[in-house]
C-alpha cells in the first residue's frame, strides 16, 4: 500500500477539500488529484466522488478515514518513541554498583536523575568489586559504579575517575587505640571486621600490608555488607578499614573513632566504568553526565 497516497487521501478527507489539502501539503492540486486517483486504482476502490463544485467521500472512503487516522496516530507515537530514545528520555539502564556508591551515593543520584527522566527504567545490582566488573564484561550491565578500583582493570573496560575519598581505620570509642597514632604493625595485631573476599577495600588492606611488609590482618568477622561490619565495630569488637564516606557521620557523632596509622594515607577512588569502544545509549549517557556534575 502506498502510505504517501493514503496520507494525501486522509488530508483531503479531513479538510473536505482538494484545494485546501494541496495548500497544506504544498503540492499542486492536479498532482494531488492524480496521486489519489492512482491510489484508488491500486486499491480497486473509489474513495472520492464529485459533489457539486467539491468532493464527497464514498462509503469505502468514509470507512477508510478512521483506519487511516489510527494508522497515522500510531506513526506519530512511533516517531515520538524514537525521539524519546534518541534524547534519552526513555530507555532502560542496567547498573552494577559496589556497596560504597550503592549505599552512599546512588540514592541521591538516582532520585535526581529520575526527577528529570521519569520514563527511563533502571535496574541496579549491588555487589562486590570483582563481580561488578565481571557483570560489565559479560554485558549483563551497561555501567559499573566503583568504589575503590583495583590497580589494574581489564583492557576492555574504560574507567573514569569521579572523585576520591580517604580510607580510615576505625574502632569503637572505647577501644584502646581510639584517636591514637600507632604503627601499622600495631594496628594489624587487632582483629578486623571486614567485608567478604572480592571487596576492593579488603584487597587494599591486604596490599597495604604486603607493601609495608606488615603482618596480614586477622579477619575475625566477615560480612557481606558494609552496614553489618560497621555495626559490629560500633558494638565494640575489632577494627575496620573503610571509606570515610561510610563512617564520617559515625565519627562525628562519636559512635566510632579513628586510628591514625603512621605513614599511611590512602585514598579511595570512586569511578564509573563502561565497555571500551561501545557507545552508551542516550539514557545512559545522560546518567553519566549527571553524576559527573554531581561529583
Amino acid at each position: 500500500m502506498n502510505l504517501h497516497a493514503l496520507r494525501l487521501f486522509h488530508v483531503i478527507a479531513t479538510t473536505g477539500s482538494v484545494t485546501r489539502a494541496a495548500e497544506l501539503l504544498n503540492i499542486s492540486q492536479p498532482a494531488i488529484t492524480a496521486q489519489v486517483k492512482k491510489f484508488e486504482r491500486e486499491l480497486s476502490l473509489t474513495l472520492l466522488q464529485p459533489q457539486g463544485r467539491g468532493i464527497a467521500l464514498t462509503e469505502a472512503g468514509k470507512e477508510l478515514v478512521p483506519l487511516a487516522k489510527r494508522l497515522f496516530s500510531v506513526e506519530l507515537q512511533i516517531e515520538q518513541f524514537c525521539q524519546d530514545f534518541r534524547s534519552g528520555s526513555r530507555g532502560h539502564i542496567r547498573l552494577a554498583a559496589t556497596y560504597l556508591p550503592s549505599h552512599f551515593l546512588l540514592p541521591a543520584w538516582l532520585a535526581r536523575y529520575k526527577q528529570q527522566y521519569e520514563g527511563v527504567e533502571m535496574s541496579i545490582t549491588t555487589t562486590n568489586s570483582s563481580d561488578a566488573l565481571q557483570q560489565l564484561l559479560n554485558m549483563e550491565v551497561d555501567i559499573a559504579i566503583y568504589g575503590g578500583l583495583p590497580e589494574e582493570s581489564p583492557d576492555e573496560i574504560q574507567t573514569e575517575e569521579l572523585f576520591r575519598d580517604e580510607l580510615w581505620f576505625v574502632v569503637s570509642p572505647d577501644h584502646r587505640f581510639a584517636n591514637l597514632h600507632i604503627s601499622l604493625d600495631e594496628m594489624m595485631r587487632e582483629p578486623f571486621v571486614m567485608r567478604e573476599e572480592g571487596s576492593s577495600t579488603r584487597e587494599r588492606l591486604l596490599a597495604l600490608c604486603r607493601t609495608h611488609s606488615a603482618p596480614s590482618p586477622r579477619i575475625a568477622l566477615q560480612f557481606n555488607g558494609l552496614h553489618e561490619a560497621i555495626t559490629a565495630v560500633i558494638a565494640g569488637y575489632g577494627a575496620n578499614f573503610v571509606s570515610s564516606l561510610v563512617v564520617r557521620e559515625y565519627v562525628e557523632r562519636g559512635e566510632l573513632s579513628r586510628v591514625y596509622v603512621e605513614g599511611i594515607q590512602l585514598q579511595n577512588i570512586i569511578a564509573v566504568c563502561t565497555r571500551k569502544q561501545e557507545p552508551l545509549s542516550a539514557a545512559a549517557m545522560n546518567f553519566v553526565y549527571m553524576i559527573r556534575d554531581q561529583s
